[in-house]
């Protein structure tokens, strides 16, 4: 199963059990701008522990690999699980949604977005998928995630919300990787 198939099979399942899920991560972010590959899919559920074997359950043992231990150690610390298709080693990061502020608005704003042919699903918004490019940037230092944020800029088909940007910038303490990646690009307009 490839990246793109099993993008798909994860979004049916979501939808099947109508979680509150979003796609993140280099999908979004190549959808919004320039695409780079990327090792895994990310996406951000808010899971519920009565939720667990459901989702377990739509990823069957015979296709896949998911530990619902790992599941619900995941919903207990605010963490992650994955997902993988040992065939081809791909694999899906499901991230317990964030329960702070700007998480549970990120999940608010979420919207529908076409990610391949016939395949569309929920994804974070461009602003939101900034915001948390800044965040493990910020944890890990990785340039990569400035370039997802730069493709963003240059390439975004809908103008960002720089009030929101901003507000979220400023409460999350992120001003200094975001000014980086400002002065990479010349941007002198933004916070």
């Amino acid at each position: 199963m490839d990246q793109g198939e099993l993008l798909a099979y994860a979004i049916r399942a979501c939808e099947r059990l109508r979680l509150t899920y979003m796609v993140v991560g280099s999908f979004t972010s190549g959808a919004y701008g320039e695409p780079r590959f990327t090792n895994d899919i990310d996406i951000v559920v808010d899971l519920r522990p009565e939720q667990v074997d459901a989702l377990c359950g739509a990823f069957p043992a015979d296709q896949f690999y998911v530990s619902r231990e790992a599941a619900l150690g995941a919903i207990g610390i605010g963490g992650q699980f994955n997902v993988i298709e040992p065939e081809s080693g791909n694999n899906i990061d499901f991230m317990i949604a964030r329960r702070d502020e700007w998480g549970q608005e990120e999940l608010r704003r979420r919207q529908r977005l076409p990610f391949l042919a016939g395949v569309e699903g929920y994804a974070a918004r461009p602003e939101d998928v900034i915001i948390s490019k800044l965040l493990y940037f910020q944890e890990g230092g990785s340039d990569k995630h400035l370039r997802d944020i730069a493709g963003i800029l240059k390439v975004a088909a809908q103008p960002l919300d720089r009030n929101y940007l901003e507000r979220w910038i400023a409460a999350l303490n992120l001003q200094e990787p975001w000014s980086a990646i400002l002065q990479r690009l010349g941007d002198k307009t933004a916070p």
